[in-house]
């Protein structure tokens, strides 16, 4: 799982198997290590939410998906689900969670488990 941070915006991104296992498991979760301690990231279902849903808790993200959209996700061709979450100051935190696709570019990254890109589809 991918997660890019920029500003008031997350975005997660999930191979084909995680997923799988988001759907399966209602979870999956990464972290990312550092010498002072982890970050640690996951995407949770979540049956009382009505839209995308995030916290911060001791060096932890978590990102909430209501059931009924998690439901079936890796089996149908939605691509993902976003929300922009309103803070208590007024602020707004823009939510992403989609399939990572396979990039159009040359990359060193194993891109073995992404998703097939449609623009390269012929």
């Amino acid at each position: 799982m991918k997660i890019r941070i920029k500003d008031n915006s997350v975005r997660y991104r999930l191979t084909q198997s995680e997923v799988k296992q988001f759907c399966e498991t209602g979870k999956v979760a990464a972290k990312t290590r550092f010498p002072e301690g982890d970050l640690c990231y996951q995407l949770i279902q979540n049956n009382e939410i009505d839209d995308l849903s995030a916290s911060f808790n001791s060096g932890s993200i978590s990102l909430m998906v209501p059931t009924h959209l998690a439901k079936n996700w890796h089996q149908n061709e939605i691509v993902g689900f976003q929300h922009e979450m309103k803070l208590e100051d007024g602020a707004t935190l823009s939510l992403l969670v989609e399939k990572d696709f396979v990039c159009l570019d040359n990359t060193i990254e194993d891109q073995s488990d992404n998703y097939p890109n449609p623009k390269l589809q012929a």
